[in-house]
């Protein structure tokens, strides 16, 4: 019969949790505003929020905004409370007093049992830097005659005179409404804190209440630093997809989503865990990156780069096959999955970092790279490597894809290329490079190596020889006829021009650098055709306007 009745205990329990589990995905499938009026109109409110992990009620109410979610605050659970206190209230290691008076707020109401049992389970350190803040407390025994200007009041067996400063309007109203309600439930331990209140150490006081703090958000599943910094650590991804497989992931224009792959193909259990991983590797990375556990912008914005380092490494130990997200989920942890798609991006960053350690990669400062390739670099060599976005201005963006690392390493080899070609031109050694920047009036970061390549090719069609140097004066009207032909109305390079500057220009390139070369000297041209030809047609010379595109003597940008 025992036997019986626990198996039915037991059913029991797992229907239950299973019904909460499906309402957690359904509310996370809708808004927040949406998610917390499902909530409120639900006919057991308050046993539904109460069994609800106080993070995701957290983040809800941040979605909503706090002023507009005090009903709902007012339903959570005590230990939940703390936790809101806990994420919402801290900067770092210091209280945000203002913060902690704004969530004390929202949880009364209209005071009663449930408010004082919040008020008796939050940490007695943090109402006290909170009084601590924004009172003075003069005791009357010692000072019967003390008389403050501004707002004040009295503890009923009249020990202590309260004195208010720093706030005003709504908080005031709250941390004096505080106080009553500290002293109403019991009026020997309110005279016992505020005892401790004025003479306990501010710095311990604070100390230990992000000690206590920090107790409960490793037991949330934020990990202390030294252990989340870990996730980030290089591992060996295995071995890619074949080269027909990994060509064919690079052109496919859509790019699958292998962990609603992976969701859809597993049972209600293993879907439940799979979300407790994701959770706990979502905090690690917060943790990880220095981030406020409460700070909502940050957990979109690290919440979204751990997603993209999953779908990263999903995408490479799947072989870029969907349908096998499930068994990769099932064998392998979801932090595991999580470092082989950062360590795929690492192998970039060691590569642009191997580049820029090279003798000629940048002089002065300036690396020896055109400016698109010199961004990306950059980028994949920060801490955590990303991929520049062709928008002007754009911030770099995590890697999501094989596609988008195949695009990285080909930037990387046309700046691999660039350096070789660019170190060349500037004579082979950083002590001729700097020889050869001297000529040019601006330091190398204002010059650019755009400009400076495009002086390299002027002189190339005027001298016949690399010598690159700004556009003298006397010089441009012939440049001018060594670049352009036809009519105003229908400007043409000159059909030999590209080829006559590759002449003398590749043989001091190295071969591996030779196909860049090509390309670069295509592009200036073209560039200088549209910015330019219409108006050396027109006018016989050209403007001082190309000093823009091309350095000139005697017009310094």
């Amino acid at each position: 019969m025992s036997t019986g009745n626990g198996n039915g205990q037991g059913s029991r329990a797992e229907e239950t949790q299973r019904a909460l589990s499906t309402v957690r995905r359904q509310l996370a499938a809708v808004s927040g505003r949406k998610r917390m009026e499902v909530l409120l109109e639900s006919g057991h409110a308050r046993a539904l929020v109460r069994s609800l992990p106080a993070e995701d009620l957290y983040f809800t109410i941040m979605e909503v905004g706090l002023d507009d979610a005090v009903e709902l605050v007012q339903l959570v659970s005590p230990e939940q409370f703390r936790t809101f206190v806990d994420l919402g209230a801290w900067r770092r290691d210091t209280l945000d007093t203002h913060a902690a008076l704004a969530w004390l707020r929202a949880a009364r109401g209209e005071g009663g049992e449930d408010f004082l049992k919040k008020l008796r389970k939050s940490d007695a350190e943090v109402l006290q830097l909170i009084v601590r803040a924004y009172t003075t407390l003069h005791d009357l025994e010692e000072d019967p005659d003390v008389n403050p200007a501004g707002v004040t009041m009295e503890t009923p067996e009249g020990r202590y005179l309260v004195e208010f400063h720093g706030l005003e309007g709504v908080e005031l109203t709250t941390l004096r409404t505080l106080l009553t309600d500290l002293i109403a439930d019991n009026p020997f331990e309110a005279i016992r804190f505020l005892e401790a209140t004025r003479w306990d150490v501010p710095g311990e006081l604070e100390e230990a209440a992000y000690r206590f703090r920090s107790a409960r958000l490793q037991d949330l599943g934020f990990p202390p630093l030294e252990d989340a910094v870990r996730l980030f650590s290089r591992v060996d991804p295995g071995p890619g997809p074949s080269p027909e497989v990994g060509a064919a992931l690079v052109a496919q224009r859509d790019q699958p989503d292998y962990l609603e792959a992976a969701f859809s193909g597993l049972s209600e259990q293993e879907r439940d865990n799979l979300e407790a991983e994701l959770r706990h590797l979502a905090n690690a990375t917060l943790v990880a990156e220095v981030e406020e556990p409460g700070d909502m912008d940050a957990i979109r914005r690290v919440g979204e780069m751990a997603r993209d380092y999953l779908l990263l490494g999903l995408e490479h130990l799947t072989g870029g096959q969907p349908s096998r997200a499930v068994e990769v989920v099932r064998d392998t942890e979801m932090q595991r999955i999580f470092q082989v798609g950062f360590s795929l991006t690492l192998a970039l960053k060691y590569r642009a970092d191997r580049l820029m350690k090279t003798p000629l990669a940048e002089v002065d400062g300036a690396p020896l790279l055109f400016p698109e390739e010199a961004v990306a670099v950059e980028a994949l060599r920060r801490k955590r490597p990303r991929r520049t976005l062709k928008v002007p201005g754009a911030e770099p963006v995590p890697f999501r894809s094989r596609r988008e690392l195949a695009a990285s390493e080909e930037v990387l080899t046309r700046a691999e290329a660039q350096v070789a070609l660019l170190g060349a031109l500037l004579g082979g050694t950083p002590a001729a490079a700097r020889e050869v920047l001297a000529r040019f009036p601006e330091e190398p970061r204002v010059l650019g190596m755009d400009r400076f390549f495009a002086a390299a090719v002027a002189q190339a069609l005027l001298e016949g020889r690399v010598d690159p140097r700004p556009l003298p004066r006397t010089q441009r009207a012939e440049l001018g006829r060594q670049l352009f032909t036809g009519t105003p109305d229908a400007p043409r390079l000159q059909p030999d021009v590209a080829a006559r500057a590759r002449n003398v220009l590749e043989p001091v390139v190295p071969e591996s650098a030779r196909a860049e070369l090509r390309r670069r000297v295509d592009m200036i041209l073209a560039r200088l055709l549209e910015e330019v030809g219409e108006a050396f047609l027109q006018e016989g010379t050209l403007d001082s306007i190309v000093s823009i595109l091309l350095p000139m003597e005697g017009n310094e940008r």
